[in-house]
C-alpha cells in the first residue's frame, strides 16, 4: 500500500490518488511521465536514466519506488522555495542599486536632462531705460487722456511679480552692455562689457547655450541697431559696445560657434554694409557682411514690403532671418512711418510666429529677447513725449506676448530693464515757493514729433533770417509739433537762435517738461532698482527684490543650460575690433546727429 508521505506529495503534485495504487508497468510510467511534465523546468537536472528507465517490479516493491518519488517530489519543492528566496533578494539588490545611481545621476545632471527633455519657450523683455516712475507716468497719462477709472492698470502693472538690482561690476550705475551681460551670461562685468568677463574673455549666453545644448529656436527682435549694446550682449563678445563692425560679425556667425541667432529684427542695416556704400554704412572697412549673410543662407529684409510678405509657415523654413529696416536705428514711436517701418509690436507678432512655427513639430522650443531700446534714448534726451509713447509701443508688445503665452502654457514672459534713463520724476518745481502737488499729462497729448526730429530739422533750415526762423519755431515747432499754444518770446528767440544740438535739445525739453511739471536729473542713468515683470510658467519664482543676475540664472535652470560649457568653447574668439570703433558721445550724440540716422535717410 502506498505510503502516507507519497500520498501527500502526489496529491500536491496534482497527481490523481488512482494512479499511485496501480501496480502495472503501464501506469508506473504513465506516472513519472506526467510527474516529468508537470515539474520539467525545475527537474532538468534529473538523469532521464534515474527515472524513466525504471523496469517493471512486482507490487510488493512499490514501497521503494513511493520513497523514490517522494524524495524527488520534496527535493523538487525545496529547490523551488530556494530559487524564489534567491530571486527575491536578488531583485531587493537590484532595486536598490537602481535607486542609488538614480539618485547619484540626479543630483549631477538628471534634473538638467529632464528639463531640457521638455519643451519650452522663454521670452525676454528689455524696456531699456525704463524706471519706475516712468511707468507711473505712463499709466497716469492714458488714464487721464482716456477718462480711465483711477484703478486703471497697464499692461504692466497686472504682472508685476518684483524689482531688479542694476550696479554694474565696476559702478553703483550700470550701462546698457554691462546690465544686458548680467542677463545673457549671468554675472557682473565692467560698463561698456559686451559678453565677456572681467578678464575680457568670453562668457557663454543663455541665447548661444539654448541654441547648441538644448538645439531651441533663437531670435532678437529690438528698435535700436541690431548690433547695440543690448541684443548684442545675447550674441556677440567684445571688449567695448563700440565695436559694432565685429557684432555684426559675430551675429551673421563668423566665430567658433557657428550662426546662432535665427532670427533679427531691428534696425542697424549701416554696420553690415561696405563703406564703398557712403550713405548707408557706418563701418570703418569694405567688408560687406549683408552679402556674406545672404552667401551663408540668411534671408535678408530692409523694407516694410518685405516684412509684410513674410508668411510665418514659409519663414519658419526660410530660418536664419536678418530683418534690418533702417539704416541706424528705427524712429521712435512718435515720429514713426508705418508705412516704411513694422512697430515692435509688429516685429515681436511676427517673430513669435515664425518661431512658433519652426518649432511646431519639435521637442524644442525657442528663446526671444524683445527689446524696447529707444525708450532709453528719448530719456538720454530729456524727451518726455518720445518717452512716453515708447512706452505705450512696449506696452502693445506686452499685450502680444502675453496672448501668446496664454495660448502656449509652456512659455514664461519675463519682462525687465536693465537700468533706469534720466533721474526721471513726475514732479518738478517751477519757482522758489514751495511747489503745487501736481503734474500736467495733457501737455503731452499734442506732441507730435521727438525732440531728435524737430532738432535735426531746425540745424537743417537753410535760412540765417533771424526773423524768418523765429516765425518757424513759434509756428511749426511750438504750436504745431509741440501743441505749446503759450510760448513766449524768450522761449521762441532762444530757440531760433541756437546752432548747438546739444542746447538746442535741452531748450526744448524744457520746453515741453515744464509745462507738463516733469523733472529729469541727469541725461544718463540712474543707480534705482527697476520693476520686474514675469507672465505664464514658473513667473512665481521671480517674486521679490532679485539681483540682475538673478533673471539670467532663472533662465538657465528653466532651461537647464550650462553656461560654462560654451565660455569653453569660445574663449580664444577675438574680443577687439580690428578696425577703430566709433565712440558714442555724451547725449548719444552719434546715435542722434549721425548723417545716416537722420530721417532723410529712412
Amino acid at each position: 500500500m502506498p505510503s502516507p508521505f507519497y500520498e501527500k506529495a502526489m496529491s500536491q503534485a496534482k497527481l490523481p490518488y488512482t494512479a499511485v495504487a496501480r501496480t502495472s508497468q503501464e501506469m508506473s510510467n504513465q506516472h513519472v511521465r506526467f510527474a516529468h511534465e508537470q515539474h520539467h523546468s525545475e527537474a532538468a537536472d534529473i538523469e532521464e536514466s534515474e527515472l524513466f528507465d525504471m523496469p517493471a517490479r512486482p507490487t510488493d516493491t512499490m514501497e521503494a519506488a513511493d520513497n523514490d518519488a517522494l524524495y524527488y517530489a520534496v527535493s523538487l519543492g525545496a529547490r523551488r522555495r530556494t530559487r524564489k528566496g534567491r530571486v527575491f533578494w536578488v531583485t531587493v539588490l537590484s532595486l536598490v542599486i537602481v535607486s542609488v545611481v538614480g539618485m547619484i545621476w540626479l543630483y549631477f545632471d538628471g534634473i538638467s536632462w529632464m528639463q531640457r527633455s521638455k519643451k519650452r519657450n522663454v521670452i525676454l523683455m528689455i524696456s531699456d531705460g525704463f524706471g519706475p516712475a516712468s511707468e507711473t507716468m505712463a499709466r497716469n497719462y492714458v488714464q487721464q487722456i482716456n477718462d480711465l477709472p483711477i484703478g486703471y492698470k497697464s499692461p504692466l502693472d497686472e504682472i508685476l511679480v518684483g524689482s531688479s538690482r542694476t550696479r554694474s561690476m565696476n559702478s553703483l550705475v550700470t550701462d546698457s552692455a554691462a546690465g544686458a551681460t548680467a542677463f545673457s551670461c549671468l554675472i557682473k562685468t565692467y560698463n561698456g562689457a559686451i559678453a565677456v568677463a572681467d578678464d575680457k574673455l568670453p562668457c557663454g549666453t543663455v541665447l548661444e547655450a539654448a541654441k547648441l545644448q538644448r538645439g531651441m529656436y533663437t531670435g532678437l527682435v529690438a528698435t535700436s541697431r541690431i548690433t547695440h549694446a543690448t541684443p548684442a550682449s545675447f550674441s556677440a563678445h567684445v571688449t567695448h559696445r563700440d565695436m559694432e563692425d565685429l557684432i555684426a560679425e559675430y551675429q551673421i556667425g563668423n566665430y567658433s560657434l557657428g550662426p546662432v541667432v535665427d532670427l533679427m529684427f531691428g534696425g542697424g542695416r549701416c554696420h553690415f554694409m561696405p563703406n564703398t556704400h557712403a550713405n548707408v554704412s557706418c563701418r570703418m572697412d569694405a567688408r560687406d557682411l549683408w552679402s556674406e549673410a545672404q552667401a551663408a543662407g540668411f534671408h535678408t529684409l530692409s523694407t516694410r514690403k518685405q516684412f509684410d510678405a513674410l508668411d510665418l509657415h514659409g519663414a519658419a523654413k526660410s530660418l536664419p532671418i536678418l530683418g534690418a529696416f533702417a539704416p541706424s536705428h528705427m524712429e521712435y514711436e512718435i515720429d514713426r512711418d508705418a508705412t516704411t517701418q513694422p512697430s515692435l509690436a509688429e516685429m515681436s507678432a511676427k517673430a513669435l510666429g515664425i518661431l512658433d512655427a519652426a518649432t511646431k513639430k519639435k521637442n524644442a522650443g525657442f528663446f526671444l529677447m524683445i527689446e524696447g531700446s529707444r525708450i532709453d534714448m528719448a530719456a538720454h534726451t530729456n524727451d518726455p513725449a518720445a518717452h512716453l509713447r515708447d512706452i505705450i509701443a512696449y506696452w502693445d508688445a506686452i499685450s502680444v506676448v502675453r496672448k501668446f503665452v496664454d495660448e502656449h502654457p509652456d512659455t514664461v514672459l519675463i519682462s525687465v530693464s536693465d537700468h533706469e534713463t534720466g533721474g526721471f520724476s513726475t514732479a518738478k518745481q517751477l519757482t522758489p515757493e514751495y511747489p503745487e502737488y501736481l503734474w500736467n499729462p495733457r501737455a503731452l497729448e499734442h506732441v507730435r514729433h521727438s525732440i531728435e526730429y524737430i532738432s535735426y530739422k531746425l540745424l537743417a533750415q537753410p535760412t540765417n533770417d533771424l526773423e524768418v526762423r523765429y516765425k518757424y519755431v513759434r509756428d511749426t515747432v511750438f504750436a504745431d509739433w509741440m501743441g505749446i499754444k503759450d510760448a513766449k518770446y524768450a522761449e521762441v528767440i532762444a530757440v531760433a537762435q541756437e546752432t548747438e544740438s546739444i542746447k538746442l535739445r535741452q531748450l526744448l525739453s524744457d520746453a515741453i517738461s515744464n509745462r507738463a511739471q516733469i523733472g529729469w536729473a541727469t541725461h544718463g542713468h540712474s543707480a534705482v532698482d527697476v520693476n520686474l515683470y514675469a507672465y505664464g510658467k514658473d513667473a512665481h519664482l521671480l517674486r521679490g527684490n532679485k539681483e540682475n543676475t538673478d533673471i539670467g540664472k532663472f533662465i538657465a535652470d528653466q532651461l537647464g543650460l550650462d553656461l560654462g560649457k560654451i565660455s569653453g568653447k569660445i574663449k580664444t574668439d577675438r574680443v577687439v575690433q580690428g578696425t577703430r570703433a566709433i565712440k558714442e558721445t555724451w547725449l548719444g550724440r552719434r546715435d542722434l546727429d549721425a548723417l545716416e540716422h537722420s530721417p532723410s535717410t529712412h
